[in-house]
């Protein structure tokens, strides 16, 4: 034996995903999970409130427009309970003032419907991943 101690292998990091639309909600689960990400989806914003799971989550995807709460309220809600990490909101309803507001409650990004995919996963790969530690 040699001494060494092998690593436990690390979990997939864990994106918080709240979409009313079912169909919506499992396309965007099925490709963020294909991309290495386990996946907490909610079909409201109530259901992601009221889960005390939620401060693992290293990224927040969320619909702009819900029955409970809007994706507003839902950050600001998160931000309220000490929750830092960065957060993307997805809309059928973009303009410049939804983005502005977005951007005051602390929205890393705003991404407009319907969706590339592959721009909802180099949006979540990108704001997710550390920055590279310069080489000497």
């Amino acid at each position: 034996m040699n001494g060494h101690v092998a690593a436990l292998p690390r979990g997939r990091p864990t994106i918080l995903l709240v979409e009313d639309e079912p169909s919506v909600r499992r396309s965007l689960q099925l490709l963020l999970h294909a991309q290495g990400y386990d996946i907490r989806s909610y079909a409201s914003s109530a259901a992601l409130i009221a889960d005390p799971l939620v401060d693992e989550a290293i990224c927040l995807v969320t619909d702009y427009r819900m029955p409970e709460m809007d994706g507003l309220e839902v950050l600001h809600s998160l931000r309220a309970r000490g929750w830092q990490r960065p957060a993307i909101l997805v809309t059928a309803y973009g303009s410049p003032d939804l983005v502005e507001r977005a951007m005051k409650e602390g929205f890393a990004l705003v991404i407009e419907k319907p969706l590339r995919e592959h721009s909802l996963a180099d949006a979540v790969a990108r704001l997710t991943t550390p920055p590279a530690l310069p080489t000497p």
